[in-house]
């Protein structure tokens, strides 16, 4: 192990070091000095915070505390190791040596005594020297978005959140090199004034540079491709040959295995960027249904910069959400909504109050109606349907009412709004969830294969025979291809494109029992999905949502897929010439991409 007073740190005291303790989430919010430690819950950008968005931070600081709390007392844990468990939303110190870190959504978990986050780049080349010398793991884990926790490991972690700062910005050539724990938000703000932004954007702000890109993360926009091709170069630390620049001149066989490297090549320590211009988009976002998305599918991929369908199971509605960049001879659109936002959430309201009737009949006998019914007026639509699923989770009609609930919310949303890109192209997540995300090819912009649309429809029929209770949205989204050979998206030809679907469950609820049941039916909801539509559709689950089954059977049936669309052989060899002791590498690498003595 490294020693406490040499390279191995608790978080809580390198945090300390350099910033005092951060505050909870929704007031870190209000204040942009605020320190950003490693954390299982994004922290919300500063600007235009609200007082619901407010609520909504701090009602998910209890949720996942609660949740905490109940699987601390779920499973069992030896007497004189209890005393050992911390949380990282505890304010008091941690324990020096153990440290508990945890995904956004709570649903991996590790307990690790090794977590070290280096300021410089000469501090992160002497802990993985230090490391290798020792054969001690130190997997590189980012901001803990990804829903597998595909960068954890109790055996130990290196993180960058301190090294986060831009290095250099090349306003000519619209590039900028960063260092990789800088996060997303906080590189558009860094080069705004320079005028350029990143090309595209997933669907919030908080993830490292460095983690976003090692698994392949998108945005939407059939022109645009995943995130990892904006990468020009970047500097990997490695443990039997030092840090290394790769880029498509320097090592090009390298860069392009580990520009999608899930982490396994070495640290990522710094980036450079191809950015753009930074543009304002007007968003139009409207309702839709299947049919009229058949005929009009070619040309809103091809027409417009970004588009992303979303889709109600349990209706015939589907969300069309397309960004494009603002006319500065047209301006923005003249557009008077129909309905106010009061109106468009008045539904989703009265559904709630009805539900709360309902399902609390004996609570609300013991009490006055006041007492009954707790002000949500001023809660978010993703805020109310959290609440809503919250009263049964896997009750397939009760979830058909909120998801018509949520189908109402739309149709009364339609509109227009202008922004900057990196304001306008996100998305509210809604809170704790399981997610399994699929990518496959779906023809070319100049002839889609319509496979897309098909996949969808066949999914849909999946969720209505099996009586699935599946919530909104199934998000869908397109991108170009990337070049990146361990991409889900990669292909040698620049006209394909790739369709990204998405699937959930919510875990609105603190009851350890209920998330587990919840990951059940998530699991069962995933199986069908993959019997029925991966093989037959070509489509690979995103590297941050992949999840290792147990089964042995169904693991070595994972492993022989992945080796069919991707270089398994040559990423190995790169591991063991990069890594041969594997100190970045995990239980999940392991699974998927098993060494053997001739690799």
């Amino acid at each position: 192990m490294l020693r406490a007073n040499n390279l191995r740190r608790s978080l809580h005291s390198v945090l300390r070091r350099r910033h005092p303790l951060k505050p909870p989430p929704a007031i870190a919010a209000s204040h942009p000095s605020a320190s950003r430690p490693f954390c299982s819950i994004p922290t919300p950008p500063p600007s235009s915070t609200t007082d619901s968005e407010l609520r909504k931070y701090i009602g998910y600081t209890l949720l996942v505390l609660g949740c905490g709390a109940a699987t601390y007392y779920s499973f069992p844990f030896p007497e004189d190791a209890k005393h050992k468990k911390a949380h990282l939303f505890r304010y008091a110190p941690l324990p020096p040596d153990l440290h508990t870190v945890s995904n956004w959504s709570g649903t991996h978990e590790v307990q690790t005594r090794t977590f070290v986050q280096p300021e410089t780049i000469s501090e992160l080349e002497a802990v993985v020297k230090e490391c290798n010398e020792k054969r001690q793991r130190i997997r590189p884990v980012g901001s803990g978005l990804s829903p597998n926790g595909i960068g954890l490991t109790r055996l130990g972690m290196v993180n960058l959140a301190l090294m986060d700062r831009v290095l250099e910005v090349d306003e000519k050539n619209k590039r900028v090199r960063v260092q990789a724990g800088i996060r997303v938000q906080q590189l558009v703000d860094g080069i705004k004034e320079y005028g350029l932004t990143l090309q595209n954007f997933a669907s919030i702000r908080e993830q490292q540079i460095g983690g976003i890109v090692q698994v392949g993360a998108h945005g939407t926009g059939a022109r645009l491709p995943p995130i990892d091709e904006q990468v020009i170069s970047m500097k990997l630390v490695t443990p039997a040959k030092g840090t290394i620049e790769v880029s498509k001149e320097k090592n090009p066989e390298l860069f392009y295995l580990a520009r999608c490297g899930l982490g396994g090549l070495g640290v990522v320590a710094e980036v450079t960027l191809q950015c753009v211009e930074r543009q304002e988009l007007v968003e139009h976002t409207y309702v839709s249904n299947m049919k009229e998305i058949k005929k009009n599918h070619k040309k809103l991929l091809s027409e417009n910069k970004h588009v992303k369908y979303l889709y109600i199971p349990y209706t015939d509605t589907v969300v069309v959400v397309t960004c494009n960049p603002l006319s500065k001879w047209k301006g923005p659109p003249k557009y008077k909504p129909k309905y106010t936002q009061e109106e468009a959430i008045q539904h989703v309201r009265d559904l709630y109050r009805e539900s709360l009737r309902n399902y609390r009949k004996e609570e609300a006998t013991s009490k006055t109606p006041d007492e009954n019914e707790p002000d949500i007026n001023g809660l978010s639509f993703t805020e109310l349907r959290d609440k809503l699923l919250a009263f049964d989770p896997l009750n397939k009609e009760h979830i058909a009412k909120v998801n018509q609930a949520e189908a109402e919310f739309w149709r009364k949303s339609e509109g227009y709004r202008v922004g900057w890109s990196d304001e306008i192209l996100g998305f509210d997540c809604g809170g704790q969830q399981w997610v399994s995300e699929t990518c496959f090819p779906a023809g070319t912009l100049s002839k889609p294969s319509m496979k897309d649309l098909e996949y969808i429809e066949k999914l849909m029929q999946i969720i209505e025979k099996e009586n699935i209770p599946a919530p909104a949205p199934i998000e869908q989204r397109w991108t170009a291809s990337s070049r990146s050979l361990m991409s889900p998206a990669y292909s040698s030809s620049e006209d394909d494109i790739f369709s990204w679907v998405g699937i959930i469950m919510y875990l609105p609820t603190m009851d350890a029992r209920q998330r587990k049941t919840i990951t059940e039916e998530f699991f069962h909801y995933r199986h069908l999905t993959q019997a029925n539509l991966w093989d037959q559709y070509s489509a690979y689950e995103h590297w941050a949502k992949i999840e290792v089954p147990k089964d042995k059977d169904e693991l070595a049936a994972l492993q022989a897929r992945l080796r069919k669309r991707f270089p398994v052989d040559a990423y190995n060899q790169k591991r063991k010439e990069l890594d041969p002791n594997r100190i970045f590498s995990n239980n999940m690498l392991e699974k998927l991409f098993p060494m053997t003595e001739t690799v």
